[in-house]
Formats: structure tokens, sequence, C-alpha cells
């Protein structure tokens, strides 16, 4: 594993960039400042851990000594922490020469972009991190400080660009900058950005509409709603074997109504699951019937786990005062409403300015989103991006750039296999392999 880590480092050409940007050894001992770094990015790929982790455990019981070349020297903990406080000052310099490279070896693509954030949290006070602020935790810890990661990569998977952010940055207000940094950096040219609902205004909208920029977006449901007679209309066009969809061109957009059955029955399971564990919490309540306090703490616990199946319940609560029996505490299940949202399941609508395309073509960008989402997951759980350990703002960053260079050693191993014909010469694998 550490040298397919070592291999991919030089198939990507990372050894010469970083030898030219980082300069060459160190002061005290003869280790260049790029042995450094790929000992932290393959250690974050293969088995990722904290910096002194690195330093007193991992390092000697793995191969890098020998592959590197080096003692323990390449492993010094101050080292490691020196070499972090070096990166990000090539971090756009990395960028343009990744997907030149990505380009030469896979011949990759990046005229169709997708775009996501996530965030990710910090443990300790983070107190000397400016970026570290409270926000939406997409992690679900509300309770520690966090930094917004805007992240941009092509449906194939290689990344174009990330972005760090405050913690409380909202969705809507990043991408008109983030559309202004990709154009400084690569130039204008015809790129279709496909984003998911919560990220454009309708101001950014009509801004790439009208220098020409392409969107493919998803749009709220209650736009089916408020155009409910025009879609009725429409006839259906299947354009896959459990997809079909309907065409509405308006005002230089086209709304796409699609209609997924896989899509369907997964939104309806997920809900029967929630709908069946939150009645079974009720009856449950009704049959031991507790203080109407205690009863009341435990009904938000259970809204709080069923989620939006919440709403599909019509609960009556005994008034302040009142005793809890049967005749006080009743629930049902609301099945007009619940026929009613079944209806509307696996039904979702995009948006484009992309007038002329051909509806199955928009679809199957739209749904390449899940590479993003698979992207995300490999970075915070895989490669250990979460949660952040360091204390300084420009270590927080370092940390996400490796963990962001070892996502590039994964993507290029990834596709190389894909391709079945490795990039890498079968004469230089270890006779043990």
């Amino acid at each position: 594993d550490c040298w397919l880590g070592c291999e991919l480092w030089r198939q990507l050409g990372l050894e010469e960039f970083w030898d030219q940007r980082l300069g060459g050894e160190t002061k005290r001992e003869q280790v260049r400042w790029e042995k450094v770094l790929r000992l932290l990015v393959v250690n974050r790929l293969i088995d990722p851990g904290s910096e002194f982790r690195l330093h007193r455990q991992w390092f000697d019981r793995s191969a890098m000594g020998e592959l590197l070349g080096e003692d323990f020297a390449v492993a010094g903990k101050d080292r490691l922490y020196r070499c972090l406080d070096r990166l990000l000052a090539h971090q756009q310099e990395l960028f343009v020469y990744l997907r030149r490279r990505w380009q030469d070896l896979f011949g990759a693509q990046f005229d169709v972009l997708l775009y996501d954030l996530t965030s990710t949290y910090i443990e300790g006070e983070g107190a000397q991190i400016p970026k570290a602020k409270h926000g939406y935790s997409r992690d679900h810890r509300f309770d520690c400080r966090q930094v917004v990661i805007a992240l941009v990569i092509t449906p194939e998977g290689f990344p174009l660009a990330y972005e760090v952010m405050a913690g409380n940055t909202q969705d809507r207000t990043t991408l008109r900058e983030f559309l202004k940094k990709i154009e400084e950096t690569y130039g204008q040219a015809r790129r279709v950005w496909v984003m998911d609902r919560g990220i454009p205004t309708e101001e950014v909208l009509a801004e790439m509409r009208e220098c020409g920029t392409a969107y493919l977006v998803g749009a709220p449901r209650g736009k089916i709603q408020q155009q409910e007679k025009k879609w009725l209309e429409l006839p259906w066009r299947k354009v896959r074997e459990s997809v079909e969809v309907k065409l509405l061109a308006e005002e230089g957009e086209l709304y796409v109504l699609a209609k997924s059955e896989g899509r369907q029955a997964k939104e309806q399971a997920i809900r029967r699951r929630k709908l069946v564990g939150l009645l079974r919490k009720l009856r449950a309540m009704r049959r031991s019937l507790p203080e109407r306090d205690k009863l009341l703490m435990r009904i938000g616990a259970a809204k709080k786990e069923a989620g939006r199946a919440w709403w599909f319940v019509r609960i009556q609560l005994p008034e302040e005062g009142e005793d809890v029996s049967r005749e006080t505490f009743t629930f049902a299940v609301n099945k007009e409403k619940l026929k009613k949202a079944e209806l509307r399941d696996g039904h979702y609508l995009l948006r484009s300015n992309l007038v002329g395309e051909d509806p199955a073509v928009l679809w199957e960008r739209y749904v390449q989103l899940t590479q993003i989402e698979a992207a995300f997951r490999e970075l915070k759980s895989d490669l250990g991006l979460r949660p952040i350990h360091h204390q300084l703002g420009h270590r927080v960053e370092a940390h996400i750039l490796v963990a962001f260079l070892a996502y590039c050693l994964s993507v290029t191993d990834r596709k190389s296999t894909s391709l079945n014909s490795s990039p890498i010469p079968l004469s230089r694998m270890p006779s043990s392999a």
C-alpha cells in the first residue's frame, strides 16, 4: 500500500511539482520537504491519523522509510508541522497543474462541473482559527465550531478546485465568488454548472443567463404546485426504463419535471420506516401513560427522530393540569395527507438555461451530483478529514489540503483501474507483488 501510494504520487508528477516549490533539503538534516509531504499524504491515504501518531507509531511500522530512502528524521514531529506551514501558498498552482495532468493521463474533460458544499467540525475551542464559526453542521455537531468547504469536481470525480470558508457561511452566498475564481484561474469556457437547489439565488441565476454561463439546478417542489394546471396538460416522455419527464419552457429556461420509480420506492420506504417507528413509540407511551411533563419530553424526542414523518400523524395531547389518559392522549395517521405525499414521491424538478438540450442528458447530469456526495464521504470518513484537531488557522487549511492530495491519489488509482490498463509499469512493481 505504501509503495502504491508513492507510485501514484510519481504518476501525477507531484514529486517534481513540490520539489520546485517547497525547496530542497531542510536546514538541520538532509531531508527534502517533498518527501515529508509525501509521507503525510500517503499516511492520510492509507491509515489517516494525527501527525503525532504518524511520528510515534505509524512510520516505524510502515515501509515509508525504505521507499523514501530516509531514516526517522523524515517523520520528526516538528518537521511534519513545519511542512504544513509551507503548503498553502501553492494551492492555486496545484489546482492548475492537476487539471493539466489529468488531461494528459486520462483525457479528462472539464466542461461539466459539479458544485456543492459540506462542513467539517473542529475539536477544541478553535479560538485562533479565524474561519472557525458555529453554523449549520452537516455532521450534526452544532456544539462545535466548523469550517465550510466548497468543492468542484467533474462527473468522473476529478477535483478542479476547492475553497475553505467560514463555518457560518450560507450556501447561497458562495456561488458568485466561486464562478469568478474559476474563470480567473482557467479562463472563460463553455461549462455547465450542476448544483443542488439550495445553492444559487435567483439573482445569480439571472447573472449566469446574462453572461451565457450554462447551469442545471434543482428547483423546489413548490414550483410544481404554482403551475399545476400547466404541468397536468403536458404529456410524459420516457427517457429511461423507469424515468419519465415533462418539459416546460418559460422565460429563457427549461423546466424538467422528472418521475423516477426507483426514487419513488426509496422515498416511500424511508417514510414508512420512520412512520412505523413513530407509531410504535406512541403506542408504547399510550400503554404506559406517563405524567404529562414526561410525556411531552418523550414526544419531543420522538418528533426529532421521526423527522418529516411527524407531519403525517395527528396527535391530541392533554391540556395543562389535565390527567394523561387514553381519552386525553390520542393519535391517528392522517391518511389523506399521506396519500397526497405518496403521489408526489419520486418527482423532482430541474431548471436549466440549456433550452435546446436533450432532457435525458439533463437528467443524467443532475443525478451525477451523487459523485460529489461520494467525494465528501471519502474525504471525511475514509481520509480522516473529520474532525480537525489543529488549533491554528493555516494548519487547519493545510490539513484539508493534505486530505485533498490523498483524494487525488485515490481518484487516480480508481481511474487507472477502470481503464483496465495501469499507467504504472509492471517492471517497477516490487518482486513480492
